[in-house]
């Protein structure tokens, strides 16, 4: 079998690599996504791409594996990076790694491809499994590494070409193959962030697209003005980091986009700002419409899984009760919900 596997020059990919090539059967090639805007973000830092590529090569040497490289920089600024400036001007928290996924890895590149290759691998940690001709995408068993929120706006056609070489294991598997495998970048630290920024700092990134607009940080309960922001696109709800307050800790509750003014609640009181209840657009559902209405829900990368009921808005949208209250309700983030180990897809909040 034909297979193209996405090789970013880390030890995810590079493990999935090497357990495909241990079956014995199929013709690789590895692909490295060459997404870093260097020319258009340059004078922010270091480029990465350059150290990714020396790695990916070493993997692919090792293997005796191909590796052809793909320029996808302008596609990647069209879909992924215009978005999330245009949300992040409107005041909302986007979700540029989902939209990556499904526009740019499993979208662009699975197009773009020849057909010949039967399969798209990738490093990602999430199984897929197919029932009666319908694939599901289910959690990894390593909470904390599990991606399927990320993968979420996959959709039927992207699931039955997709392979997860590394979706059953846990990250201290991985790292124990890379060993075993000799691989060159075995010990390499896992990246973090939005892919594209490399080394780059998120708010350097978001003052080069919109620069800075001060404005007032604002105590919701009191309206009593206690600082100055460097503009209200730098924040999002519940952020606690960076704020400047004295008297802490202090949160992010809300943002008033025309007057750019954050605002902001001490701990005590922040318990009374959560909500449990909050609208989606649009759901994507992965394998069809869920049979139930009781289902977990994430409304952010990471292990926390919490029970939630949903309710058609009766206008294309979804009500969502949750049942612990969540003071980080982010408009613009996403909602990914769970059956089980099965990821049902998801929608953004609105």
């Amino acid at each position: 079998m034909k297979i193209a596997l996405l090789l970013s020059g880390g030890v995810d990919s590079s493990v999935a690599l090497n357990l495909l090539c241990r079956e014995g059967r199929h013709e690789i090639t590895a692909f490295y996504l060459k997404v870093w805007l260097e020319d258009e973000l340059a004078f922010l830092g270091d480029c990465p791409w350059e150290e990714d590529v020396k790695y990916a090569r070493a993997v692919c040497e090792r293997a005796g594996v191909p590796l052809r490289i793909i320029p996808l920089q302008a596609e990647y600024l069209d879909r992924v990076v215009s978005r999330a400036v245009s949300e992040l001007r409107a005041g909302r928290t986007p979700s540029p790694d989902i939209v990556c996924n499904r526009q740019i890895k499993f979208g662009e590149f699975a197009a773009r491809i020849d057909d010949g290759f039967r399969k798209v691998a990738s490093g990602h940690y999430a199984r897929i499994e197919e029932t009666n001709g319908t694939c599901f995408l289910k959690r990894a068993p390593d909470p904390v590494k599990d991606q399927t929120y990320f993968l979420s706006g996959l959709s039927q056609t992207h699931l039955r070409r997709a392979r997860f070489p590394v979706g059953h294991l846990t990250k201290p598997q991985v790292r124990k193959y890379a060993r075993d495998f000799g691989l060159p970048n075995r010990d390499r630290k896992d990246s973090q962030g939005i892919c594209f920024l490399g080394k780059i700092s998120y708010p350097d990134f978001v003052r080069a697209h919109l620069g800075e607009k001060p404005g007032d940080i604002v105590d919701v309960e009191t309206g009593a003005r206690l600082g100055r922001h460097r503009g209200y696109w730098f924040y999002t709800i519940g952020q606690r980091e960076g704020l400047g307050l004295a008297a802490g800790p202090w949160y992010v509750v809300g943002k008033d986009t025309r007057d750019n003014v954050i605002l902001v609640s001490h701990k005590k009181h922040r318990a009374k700002r959560a909500s449990s209840r909050f609208r989606v657009s649009s759901p994507h559902w992965i394998s069809g419409s869920p049979g139930r209405h009781d289902l977990h829900v994430k409304i952010r990368h990471g292990p926390r899984l919490v029970r939630c009921r949903i309710e058609s808005d009766g206008n294309a949208g979804l009500t969502v009760h949750m049942a612990e209250a969540d003071p980080g309700v982010a408009p613009g983030q996403s909602a990914v919900f769970y059956d089980g180990d099965i990821c049902l897809g998801g929608g953004v909040i609105v």
